[in-house]
C-alpha cells in the first residue's frame, strides 16, 4: 500500500476529528440542551454548541487541548508494506500538529521536554488488528487531559457483580465531577485482566452514542448505568443540571475465577473520533465524516 496515501488520509481523518464533532455526538448534545431544566446547565450547553458551530466555521480545533493522538489500525492480512504505517501516521501527526494547527501535548515524563510535534516514544499510540482482506482501516481519537486524568481501574470482588460493578462506575462518576468537562462519555469493561479492562474501555469509547449494545442484558445495564449517573447532578461543565453523561458504552472479556477487573474510560464532551478505510486500489472511504478532502 502506497505510504503516501497512509500518510495523507491519516492527517485528514486527525484534522476531521479535532475540528468536527461527529453527527451522534453533536446530536446528543443538542438533546441535552432541548431537555435540560437547569438554567445554568442549559447555559453551558448553549455555549458548548456554539463553539462547536465556531470550530466548523472557522476551521479550528473544537478545544485547545488536542489531546493525545490514539489510532486504532485494522489491517487486511494481504495488505502490503505494513511495516511502513506507523512511520506514515506519525509524519500525519508531525503535518497536522504544525498545519491544522494542534497543540503539541508529548512531553517526556523524565525529562519534562515537549517535542513539540505530538510524537515521542509510543506517541502516537497505534493499537493494531489483523482482519482478513486487503483493506487498511484507520481510526484516530484525541484524548483531551481532563478526561484522561479521571480514568480509573480497579479490582473488583468477584461475588459482587454487577452490582459492585454500578456503584464503581458512578462512584467514579462522582470522584471525577467537573474535571472532565461533563457531558462524558463513559466507556466501561470488566474482565481480562487490568491492562485489558482498560484498553477495552478505551476502545468502547469509539462506539456511536446512538448503537445500542447488541446484548439485551448489556443493553439494559448501559440504560440503569446512564439514568444513574444523570441523577448525581453534577451536570454540564460540573455546574448542576440533568445532563452530566451522554452516554455509556460497555465491553467485556472473559475473567479468571479469583479476578474482576474493571475499567472506566471518560470522554468529555468534545469526543473526537474519526475513521476512513483505504481500499486495496488506493481509493479512500471516508467512514465518519463525509466531507470532500
Amino acid at each position: 500500500m502506497e505510504t503516501k496515501i497512509v500518510e495523507t488520509t491519516a492527517f485528514n481523518i486527525l484534522k476531521q476529528a479535532v475540528i468536527y464533532l461527529p453527527d451522534d455526538v453533536k446530536q446528543a448534545l443538542q438533546k441535552a440542551y432541548a431537555g435540560e431544566t437547569s438554567e445554568t446547565g442549559k447555559t453551558q450547553l448553549k455555549a458548548i454548541l456554539d463553539n462547536i458551530a465556531l470550530a466548523e466555521k472557522y476551521q479550528a480545533p473544537v478545544c485547545q487541548d488536542t489531546g493525545t493522538i490514539i489510532f486504532y489500525v485494522k489491517a487486511g492480512d494481504k495488505v502490503k508494506d505494513l511495516d511502513k504505517v506507523e512511520g506514515a501516521i506519525i509524519n500525519a501527526v508531525r503535518k497536522a500538529t504544525k498545519e491544522v494547527p494542534l497543540r503539541p501535548n508529548a512531553v517526556d515524563p523524565f525529562t519534562q521536554k515537549n517535542s513539540g510535534d505530538n510524537t515521542g516514544r509510543y506517541i502516537p499510540y497505534i493499537n493494531w488488528e489483523i482482519a482478513s482482506g486487503s483493506d487498511l482501516e484507520m481510526t484516530v481519537m484525541t484524548k483531551g487531559g481532563g478526561s484522561e486524568n479521571v480514568c480509573i481501574g480497579g479490582m473488583l470482588v468477584p461475588g459482587e457483580g454487577v452490582k459492585g460493578l454500578k456503584k464503581f462506575v458512578v462512584d467514579a462518576v462522582i470522584k471525577a465531577g467537573a474535571q472532565p468537562c461533563p457531558p462524558t462519555i463513559l466507556g466501561i469493561a470488566v474482565g481480562g485482566g487490568a491492562d485489558i479492562a482498560m484498553k477495552t474501555a478505551k476502545k468502547a469509547l469509539l462506539k456511536p452514542l446512538n448503537e445500542p449494545n447488541a446484548d439485551p442484558e448489556l443493553a439494559k445495564l448501559e440504560k440503569e448505568i446512564f439514568e444513574a449517573a444523570n441523577m448525581t447532578g453534577i451536570g454540564p461543565m460540573g455546574l448542576g443540571g440533568r445532563t452530566t453523561v451522554l452516554g455509556v458504552h460497555i465491553d467485556y472479556a472473559f475473567r479468571h475465577p479469583a479476578s474482576f477487573p474493571a475499567a472506566v474510560a471518560f470522554n468529555c464532551w468534545a469526543t473526537r473520533r474519526a475513521s476512513a478505510r483505504i481500499h486495496a486500489d488506493g481509493s479512500v472511504e471516508y467512514l465518519t465524516h463525509k466531507l470532500k478532502w
